[in-house]
């Protein structure tokens, strides 16, 4: 019986045809092939040599792997390792008879160091980061190929190590410099911009037409140290250089960061202008699918929602979609599962965990919902949306003095602009010892930006408790002389009954309406009109005191009737 599996003369030898199917892609086969095989090994050991069984043991967890069976494929991977221990013990003691017969063989030996990486890939996709880590750590750095070093870089920052992780990326740009993702990285870990393009600078010299690298790698020095204005400047300088016009990535960081400016206009335009060029564009739809659903264009929500399922659902980004469809359309606890599941396709997706906080926010989970935007907050630290999410929790659960030090810290840590100056405000005007700092620091936003929407709600919202209505009225006329906005049409109409213009405020609710269509509050100030009851300074109050202006406070009891349907799906909601 043993006669085929060694043949005599040239021919090929048993497990060779397994390597040749596996060298052809024919993993199926060779999953069904190689396992008869180790049956038959296992029932008579002398069938095989120790290096023919680690090949089949290799080749076996290979086609596990490609069938994505990860749990499986890693016990025959340690497996095959212990096996090739046994092989160099043995090939030590004793050299082996047949010299010639023998080296081809071990020339054509899978890897050992590929089969370690093949290892970590299936921890990191079981999401045991920790044994991936420590698999590849247990590889020589002499010996660590740039993706062995590029995956433990990812591992490590992800980790919070981030020396380790600096080093890595490094080694990486060492053996290969134009490596843009590991450039990328270590902008994150705030290594300076001139440190890493020094680490480019003789390649970028010696390649034509490359000249733009080192001003690509500014940009994103200024992306990671949170300075929007500069970064747009720079992109867009890059974005004018015919070479690199029409640059999806570029577009998509472009609108990215206008959205992080809170300039959502030219955001959505960007987003647009990329979709256009690229179909199938995955990366930032999330950010877009929330703009839109905040603007309360919910339809176009849903149909970007089932174009992305249609690209791909093993993504983040149109779970994050469709859970901003549910969140604005008031189905929290739906909102909930979705955002949940996109944690899991993508631990890493700050948008997911933003939707998931607000989700649990609006569901009274305040507590689970801190979690969620701290986790957020470490992912994305230039973000003001995180700190944002976390300041509402925080005046939320009354935590008012927590919400200071916060809006403080990032006043502090993120400069002294319209958005950082708005947030402290919004903090100011919940304590009333610190009234009058909320008005100065309001004033300083929109000297700095007329325009900026969420200070103009907050202002009118102070000028609406002093009762001075013919003030903020001319402030909202004045920020709705160049642009249109759902929440500031319907504050100017609720400030318009408040001094009996009746028939302009109508006309206020209607332009609100149009613009979002599920607007409660507009529809509220349209019906009372057409009840024509005469409105008292006590409805008046409550319609303005709205945080966000968007209706993101939503109701917090998140009694939808789908609650219990998607409590079953309980183990979605834990973080990993």
């Amino acid at each position: 019986p043993s006669r085929p599996l060694r043949p005599a003369g040239g021919s090929m030898s048993v497990v060779e045809h397994v390597r040749e199917m596996a060298a052809a892609g024919l993993h199926s086969n060779v999953r069904l092939l190689s396992g008869l095989l180790l049956t038959m090994s296992g029932n008579n050991p002398e069938l095989f040599s120790p290096s023919q069984k680690y090949q089949l043991l290799v080749y076996h967890a290979d086609s596990l792997f490609h069938d994505k069976e990860y749990r499986n494929a890693v016990s025959k991977y340690t497996m095959a390792l212990q096996q090739k221990k046994a092989l160099s013990k043995t090939s030590k003691v004793r050299p082996s008879t047949g010299n010639a017969a023998s080296t081809p063989q071990s020339q054509c030996l899978p890897s050992e160091i590929e089969v370690k990486y093949k290892m970590a890939e299936c921890y990191t996709m079981l999401k045991q980061d920790k044994d991936a880590i420590a698999i590849l750590d247990g590889i020589p750095s002499r010996q660590r190929t740039p993706k062995i070093n590029m995956m433990l870089a990812n591992l490590y920052k992800k980790a919070g190590q981030e020396r380790s992780s600096v080093t890595s990326y490094k080694e990486v740009l060492r053996q290969c410099p134009l490596a843009l993702d590991a450039i990328l990285g270590l902008l994150s870990l705030s290594v300076k911009g001139a440190e890493v393009a020094s680490m480019t600078i003789n390649i970028i010299q010696s390649i034509p037409n490359l000249d733009w690298l080192s001003v690509w790698i500014k940009a994103y020095a200024f992306v990671h140290t949170g300075d929007n204005t500069r970064a747009i400047n720079t992109i867009c300088s890059l974005e004018k250089k015919s070479l690199l016009r029409d640059n999806v990535d570029l577009l998509g960081s472009l609108a990215d960061l206008y959205f992080r400016a809170g300039d959502n206009k030219n955001s959505i335009l960007k987003f647009e202008q990329a979709q256009m060029l690229d179909p199938y564009l995955i990366k930032g739809m999330d950010v877009y699918g929330y703009l839109l659903a905040r603007e309360g264009r919910l339809e176009d929500v849903e149909n970007l929602g089932c174009r992305l399922f249609n690209i791909s659902d093993q993504h983040a980004e149109p779970w994050v979609v469709s859970g901003c469809h549910s969140f604005y359309s008031k189905r929290y606890s739906r909102a909930l599962y979705l955002g949940a599941k996109a944690i899991q396709l993508n631990s890493n997706s700050v948008q997911a965990l933003l939707l998931k906080g607000a989700a649990l926010r609006n569901m009274g989970r305040v507590q689970e919902a801190i979690i969620h935007f701290r986790e957020a907050i470490r992912l994305a630290p230039c973000r003001l949306d995180c700190y944002e999410g976390l300041i509402e929790c925080y005046l939320a659960s009354n935590s008012i003095r927590e919400a200071m030090v916060m809006a403080n810290n990032v006043y502090k840590t993120l400069g002294a602009n319209a958005q950082t100056l708005t947030l402290l405000a919004t903090v100011c005007l919940e304590d009333p010892v610190t009234q009058e700092k909320a008005k100065t620091l309001l004033d300083k936003a929109l000297t700095q930006r007329p325009d900026y929407i969420k200070a103009v709600v907050k202002k009118a919202e102070l000028l609406s408790r002093e009762q001075k209505y013919e003030d903020g009225i001319a402030l909202l006329r004045n920020a709705l002389a160049n642009q249109s906005d759902c929440v500031l049409h319907r504050i100017l109409g609720d400030f318009l009954v408040a001094v009996n213009e009746y028939q302009e405020a109508m006309d206020q609710y209607s332009i609100a309406l149009s613009l979002d269509p599920n607007d409660q509050k507009s529809l509220e100030g349209l019906q009372k009109m057409e009840k024509e009851e005469s409105p008292t300074d006590a409805t008046q109050e409550e319609d303005v005191d709205d945080m966000e202006g968007s209706g993101e406070e939503g109701d917090l009891e998140g009694s939808d009737s789908e609650a219990a349907q998607w409590a079953d799906q309980e183990q979605w909601f834990g973080m990993q």
